[in-house]
């Protein structure tokens, strides 16, 4: 293997440097629904661009205030109690019966029989014997499975643990789940792994606050060296909720994001405050805007640096389709502009999943029939090429093995049989000890589910944007 960062080295070199590397972590039918005008401009609260640098935040946790918030939030108090109650496990299930019964009353099948009825014309391959060979389309109508392509993105979920606890994530991340983190061993084996397959050029890590993780500094320094030693192209990309920039012991995060030329993808759902907050928590925008302000003057998201990628991500607030990718990344950078003096390169749109919390939120309402016919009625075929679970796989914090982000926080692992155990030849789900390569992984066909309709209604949906 060329490079000299092999598994060994990683672990060896995390052990010696760790503490340099991170510090721990203290109607009838629906169709088409966007809000046409979802953001409010609302006037700044203080007086000046520069009042919104904010460095006396600098070094202050939302840890305490979103324990507070977590603690008053009716809502969350019951999901805490029914989850003690039936388990995670649990939970996952009854959702997931609650989105087929909807879908059931509006009589739509599984999702991989409902792609292979509304293919495109030209991808029909009912005529062929031969599924592999068949066309293009990942979805092979005579088996109705989904085949993956070669690997290109390696996304890490390296930790649940986070500073805030949004009312969207379907991670459902927050401040109390600081027992759910990986391990040095398991952050190593990525590291193995994304050497052993030369078709990555991505590797995403997402959390929780990723930075907040004791691996996340170890496995960005080491991928960078291991790249730049093999003139290898990798990107490496931080899911940041900007709000980390200002914990205690992350002053420096910003010059090391730099330093190890690291794309930071940041979420922020709306351009106005009072959105932000009550979708992510009180004083969440004004330490977002500082977070940006800060990224800005390190030459982030400017013309100065292209180099230096700073891309924004925006989920609706609510049970809707998220509007035009291309129009809205133009009111983001008019309004975050005129209003803070803010740039970034480009804007994401991604869908509300129906699971985890927006699950919960949908039950609540009484409006996950509503929700489900919204996707189902806005499918577009256009997407299905572009589902990031065809050149995507994602490793949970544990080192299990998932097609995407949202199978894995609903527990559908990746199931085949072990190639590093050669006792093993029984199936089972599988993690990063099995394989030698992601590229093992091809062989076995994607996971689906009803979630599904998600990443395919509308411009489609995916971690790193619409698909269509």
């Amino acid at each position: 293997m060329k490079g000299k960062y092999t598994i060994a080295v990683a672990i060896l070199a995390h052990q010696l440097g760790a503490d340099a590397f991170a510090p721990s972590p203290s109607t009838g039918k629906i169709t088409a629904r966007v809000a046409s005008s979802l953001f409010v401009s609302s006037t700044p609260t203080t007086d000046t661009k520069d009042d919104w640098s904010r460095p006396d935040l600098q070094g202050s946790s939302l840890v305490e205030d979103t324990l507070q918030q977590m603690e008053s939030d009716v809502e969350f108090q019951e999901l805490t109690k029914k989850i003690a109650k039936i388990g995670v496990d649990g939970m996952t299930k009854e959702e997931r019966a609650k989105r087929r019964r909807a879908l059931d009353e509006i009589g739509v099948p599984n999702f991989l029989q409902f792609v292979a009825e509304n293919k495109e014309d030209n991808d029909d391959d009912n005529t062929s014997t031969n599924d592999a060979d068949a066309s293009s389309s990942p979805v092979k109508t005579r088996t109705k499975q989904l085949y993956r392509s070669e690997p290109t993105i390696l996304q890490l979920n390296i930790g649940l643990y986070c500073n805030q606890a949004c009312n969207h994530c379907h991670v459902e991340s927050s401040p109390l789940r600081k027992e759910e983190t990986m391990s040095a061993n398991v952050a190593a084996r990525c590291l193995e792994l994304l050497q052993n397959t030369p078709s990555i050029d991505t590797l995403d890590l997402t959390g929780g606050a990723p930075e907040l993780n004791a691996q996340f500094r170890f496995l960005v320094k080491l991928a960078r060296e291991w790249a730049n030693e093999n003139n290898r192209k990798l990107t490496i990309i931080d899911r940041c909720n900007l709000t980390v920039l200002m914990e205690p012991n992350q002053a420096d995060l910003v010059e090391f994001l730099k330093d190890n030329q690291v794309n930071v993808v940041a979420s922020l759902p709306c351009y106005g405050e009072d959105n932000v907050d009550a979708q992510r928590g009180r004083g969440v925008f004004q330490r977002s805007v500082a977070a940006l302000k800060m990224l800005n003057g390190a030459g982030y998201g400017t013309v100065e640096h292209p180099e230096l990628e700073l891309t924004l991500v925006y989920n609706p607030s609510g049970p809707f389709l998220p509007p035009s990718q291309a129009s809205l990344e133009v009111d983001y950078k008019r309004e975050l502009m005129e209003n803070f003096g803010i740039q970034f390169n480009g804007l994401l749109t991604i869908t509300n999943m129906p699971i985890k919390r927006f699950a919960d939120f949908l039950a609540k309402e009484g409006k996950m029939k509503e929700y489900m016919e919204l996707l189902v009625n806005n499918y577009n075929a256009q997407t299905v090429g572009g589902l990031m679970c065809l050149n995507t796989v994602s490793v949970g914090w544990d080192g299990s093995l998932y097609d995407c982000d949202f199978n894995q926080q609903l527990g559908m692992g990746i199931v085949g049989e072990s190639q590093t155990n050669n006792e093993s030849t029984k199936k089972q789900k599988l993690d990063v000890f099995d394989i030698a390569s992601l590229t093992d992984l091809e062989k076995y066909s994607v996971r689906t589910d009803n979630h599904c309709f998600g990443c395919t209604a509308g411009s489609g949906s995916s971690c790193q944007g619409a698909t269509a």
